[in-house]
């Protein structure tokens, strides 16, 4: 797989693009203004303690409290939620024993009001929701994530090779897990013992400074922020298998040459300064794979389709087969396009970051067997994304029900905001409706009136003229019913939906 990353940095924000094969894989953008605090980690005091929800809010100096949840605070994780924040599965040598839940003793015997507790950001605050955190503090690195108050060794599970696994293993092992456990992230491998050394070395001397900053810090207080968007994404995704990083800014690309010089030197041939007039993403076609990420509409090459809904509670994704007819049987047309879909829908989860619960409607398939494959064929595509997933198999409805991990706002709610005048509902009232809501709102005033008056509407220009055109037959009947004379102007400041009825 071909990976280019090119990143756009101006004074106001960062963009990156994941470009993967010639396609669009992955968008991110971090305003000033917006930075997120995914990462960060707070000394915060314990503000409410809600037994009913097994949770507490804590405030950690932001507008709104953080929410955590009883199972994020201190007992060990189980195995199912031990991952790397860059969301990497992985497979532990000596694997947590769950902690069942009978065993604990209730979050309100364990936390109170007023307690001065460290804390990490694990998701963004999302709309109303203020941040969600956790007791269990993971720093990640280059070459591994480092768990504090953990004594367990993990290695990712997109290391697929056995031979790598165990001279990984070995390597882990010879590290010791004084300071805390860790996961070997897919990074590491075909590294050298000393590189993994010295990433190991440089997360526990940043360890101990955080302990230090936190026990002098008074609550609430930022005791450890995380790294930028820019230099979190060469952290995350500049790899061996990298072409090129491109960036336009000649300050962030010393700053990337410094920063790969420590971690990955071998690297810096890769990292291209960008210093044409013309814009970077616009050079690269960038912004047109950008416009087209935010479409509900999405064309696949046979001529099928996607549409991607959005609600409050979930996300829907339908698949048609659209200008697409085959060659052989419908059977087969569906099959294809499904096949086709699976991988279109993981890679607008992957650039929209949709996250929550996903429904996926595939065209139905009369044969099992073609359940199957469309099934193992969006399984094997999800191994892409670095989110956690988890996915049901394919109902006999064609349905399939999943969840995507969620830790930011999704690229909808971060480049668009709710349409002023259809209120977000994505359509607005016909011109007919209108018209006759009008008519009706004109009526139901009438008791008001004094004899002689002329009652004066405004209203968009677009509603006045289906008035004149289409319904002046209409207005003509209600001012002889209501004995007034109605005066209709045009409005260019009024929207769509909205119209002023007064009298003169």
């Amino acid at each position: 797989m071909k990976q280019e990353i090119f990143i756009n940095s101006t004074p106001q924000e960062s963009r990156i693009a994941i470009i993967e094969d010639g396609q669009l894989a992955e968008f991110l953008i971090e305003r000033k203004e917006e930075m997120g605090i995914a990462g960060n980690i707070y000394k915060g005091k314990v503000a409410r303690v809600l037994p009913g929800m097994q949770a507490a809010f804590v405030d950690i100096g932001m507008e709104k409290a953080g929410f955590l949840h009883a199972s994020d605070f201190d007992d060990v994780p189980e195995e199912v939620r031990l991952m790397s924040e860059s969301g990497e599965e992985v497979e532990f040598e000596e694997a947590p024993k769950p902690q069942h839940s009978s065993r604990r003793l209730p979050l309100e015997k364990r936390i109170s009001r007023g307690e001065e507790i460290l804390v990490q950001v694990a998701k963004d605050p999302l709309g109303t929701k203020g941040a969600r955190i956790t007791s269990h503090v993971s720093l990640p690195g280059r070459y591994m994530v480092f768990m504090p108050g953990s004594n367990h060794i993990g290695i990712s599970r997109r290391i697929e090779s056995d031979e790598e696994r165990k001279r990984l293993k070995e390597i882990a092992q010879g590290l010791g897990t004084k300071e805390g456990g860790f996961i070997l992230r897919t990074a590491c491998e075909g590294l050298s013992k000393r590189e993994i050394q010295r990433d190991h070395r440089f997360l526990t001397i940043l360890w101990n400074r955080i302990q230090k900053r936190a026990k002098t810090a008074a609550a609430p207080a930022l005791i450890h922020q995380d790294l930028d968007l820019i230099a979190r994404a060469i952290r995350d995704f500049f790899t061996t298998d990298t072409e090129q990083v491109v960036i336009d800014s000649a300050r962030d690309h010393r700053r990337i040459i410094d920063f790969v010089h420590q971690f990955m030197p071998r690297l810096k041939s890769k990292i291209v300064l960008y210093d044409e007039k013309h814009p970077l993403f616009e050079h690269n076609g960038i912004e047109e794979k950008i416009e087209k990420a935010l479409e509900r509409k999405v064309w696949l090459r046979s001529g099928g389709y996607i549409i991607i809904e959005r609600t409050e509670a979930l996300t829907a994704i339908d698949v048609n087969t659209g200008r697409f007819v085959g060659k052989r049987s419908q059977e087969e047309t569906i099959v294809k396009t499904n096949l086709e879909a699976t991988q279109e829908v993981v890679r607008q989860l992957r650039l929209r970051n949709l996250g929550g619960i996903i429904i996926i409607d595939f065209i139905d398939m009369e044969k099992e067997g073609n359940r199957k494959k469309v099934y193992e064929a969006l399984n094997e595509a999800l191994k892409k994304d670095k989110a956690r997933t988890n996915i049901l198999k394919i109902s006999e409805l064609g349905l399939v029900e999943m969840t995507r991990q969620r830790t930011r706002e999704s690229l909808e709610n971060q480049l668009l905001s709710p349409c002023p005048h259809c209120e977000g509902r994505g359509r607005i009232k016909s011109a007919v409706t209108i018209a006759y809501d009008l008519l009706r709102a004109i009526k139901k005033q009438q008791a008001d009136l004094e004899d002689g008056k002329n009652i004066i509407v405004r209203m968009h220009p677009d509603i006045a003229n289906f008035l004149y055109d289409e319904k002046n037959q209409s207005l003509d009947n209600l001012e002889r019913e209501i004995n007034h004379k109605i005066i209709i102007k045009a409005s260019a400041e009024l929207r769509h939906e909205k119209y002023e009825i007064s009298s003169s």
